[in-house]
C-alpha cells in the first residue's frame, strides 16, 4: 500500500478515534478531538498532493479518498449536531449532498468514467472543515490548553451565536450550491425516462 493510501486509511482510523473521544467524558477531550480533526484534515490535503506529485494514483485511492473525506466530515457534523450546535435538518442536507455525489460517482464509475471534484466541491469542503474546526476550537477553549481563547469567543462578533451561525450558514449554502452544480453538470448520467 503506497503512502497516499496509507494516509487515507489513517484518516479513517483517526476519524474513529475522533468520534470515540467526543463520546466519552474525560479531561481535555475537546482538545484531543480538535487535534484529531486537524490531523485528519491534513492527511486529506497530503494524500492527494503526494499521489499527484509522485504519480501514485490508484483505484483504491480514487474510491477511498473521497469516502474517507465524507466519513470525516459526516462524523464531525453528527457529533456537533448531537451537542446542539445546529438543528438536525442542516445535518440531513449535508449528508444528503454527500450521498448524492457518492451515488453519481458510482454511476459514473459503472460507465467507466471518473468524476473529479470541482472548484465548488473544494470550496464546500473548506467551509465544512473551517466550520467544524471553529466549533471544536470553541469547545477546546473551555479546557486549559486553549483557555486563553475564551476572551476571543466572548467578543460578540466571534461568538458561536454570530460567527458560528455565519459559518454554519456558509457551510449550508456551499453544500447546497455545490451539490446542485454537481448534479446539473452530470445530469447526463441519470436516465430520467428509464
Amino acid at each position: 500500500m503506497n503512502l497516499p493510501n496509507q494516509l487515507t486509511v489513517a484518516r479513517l482510523i483517526i476519524t474513529l478515534v475522533f468520534v470515540g473521544v467526543l463520546s466519552v467524558e474525560f479531561p481535555f477531550r475537546y482538545t484531543l478531538a480538535l487535534a484529531c480533526f486537524i490531523v485528519a484534515a491534513i492527511t486529506d490535503y497530503l494524500d492527494g498532493k503526494i499521489a499527484r506529485e509522485r504519480n501514485l494514483i490508484t483505484n483504491f485511492g480514487k474510491l477511498m479518498d473521497p469516502l474517507a473525506d465524507k466519513v470525516l466530515v459526516a462524523a464531525a457534523f453528527v457529533m456537533l449536531c448531537e451537542m446542539g450546535w445546529f438543528p438536525g435538518w442542516i445535518l440531513v442536507v449535508i449528508l444528503a449532498r454527500e450521498f448524492l455525489v457518492t451515488g453519481l460517482r458510482l454511476v459514473a464509475s459503472s460507465q467507466g468514467a471518473v468524476l473529479a471534484a470541482d472548484a465548488l466541491g473544494k470550496w464546500k469542503t473548506i467551509t465544512q472543515m473551517v466550520t467544524a474546526i471553529y466549533f471544536l476550537l470553541f469547545l477546546a477553549s473551555q479546557e486549559a490548553l486553549f483557555g486563553f481563547l475564551q476572551g476571543v469567543f466572548a467578543i460578540e462578533a466571534l461568538s458561536p451565536l454570530w460567527l458560528g451561525n455565519l459559518l454554519t450558514g456558509l457551510t449550508l449554502l456551499s453544500t447546497v450550491v455545490s451539490g446542485w452544480n454537481y448534479l446539473w453538470n452530470n445530469r447526463s448520467l441519470i436516465q430520467w425516462d428509464a
